[in-house]
C-alpha cells in the first residue's frame, strides 16, 4: 500500500475547512478525468490527520509515483476543497533498522547520554541517512538490565 500513498501538504496557516476528507478525493478524480488522465490514476480514498496533511490512496492498479505527474491537475483540483494545501509527493517508505550487539555501556546507563548519543553517532557516520522516529531499544530498558543482572546479557552488549 506503501507505494499508492500519496502525502497532500497543506499550509498550516490556512484555516481547515469544513468539508470531508473524501470530497478532495473526489475532486481530484473529477479532474483527472476531465483531463483525460488514464482511467487506472485516481484516488481510491483520502484521509486527513490532526495536522490537516492529506493521505491520499490510489486505484490498487496505479502507483503513487504514476498519480504525481499529474502534479498539477492534483493540487489545483485539491485547493478547489482545501485553500490550503500546497504540495503532493508519494510516500517515502521507510526501513526500520534494527542493530544488534550494542554495547550496554555505552548507550544505557546514568552516565551515558542514552539513545540520543547512538542517533548522534548514526548520523555522524553515514552521510545523508535521515532518522525518522525516536531511537528506541527492541526491549524495555528495565527487562534488558535485568536480563543483564541475571547473565542473560553481556555487560558490554545487546544482542536480542
Amino acid at each position: 500500500m506503501g507505494e499508492r500513498r500519496l502525502i497532500l501538504t497543506r499550509d498550516e496557516s490556512v484555516p481547515l475547512p469544513h468539508k470531508m476528507d473524501q470530497q478532495i478525493a473526489l475532486a481530484i478524480d473529477r479532474a483527472l478525468s476531465h483531463q483525460k488522465a488514464p482511467a487506472h490514476v485516481e484516488m481510491m480514498n483520502a484521509k486527513r490527520n490532526e495536522k490537516g496533511t492529506i493521505t491520499a490512496i490510489t486505484h490498487h492498479s496505479a502507483t503513487a509515483a504514476m498519480a504525481v505527474a499529474y502534479r498539477n491537475i492534483i493540487i489545483t483540483a485539491a485547493c478547489m476543497v482545501d485553500k490550503g494545501l500546497i504540495d503532493v509527493e508519494d510516500n517515502e517508505s521507510w526501513e526500520r533498522l534494527k542493530i544488534h550487539a550494542v554495547p550496554l555501556v555505552r548507550y544505557m546507563g546514568k552516565v551515558t547520554e542514552g539513545l540520543q548519543k547512538m542517533r548522534d553517532e548514526i548520523h555522524a557516520e553515514n552521510e545523508g541517512v535521515v532518522i525518522p522516529v525516536q531511537v528506541r531499544w527492541l526491549a524495555n530498558s528495565h527487562n534488558i538490565r535485568e536480563r543483564r543482572l541475571r547473565g542473560g546479557i553481556s555487560h558490554r552488549q545487546l544482542s536480542s
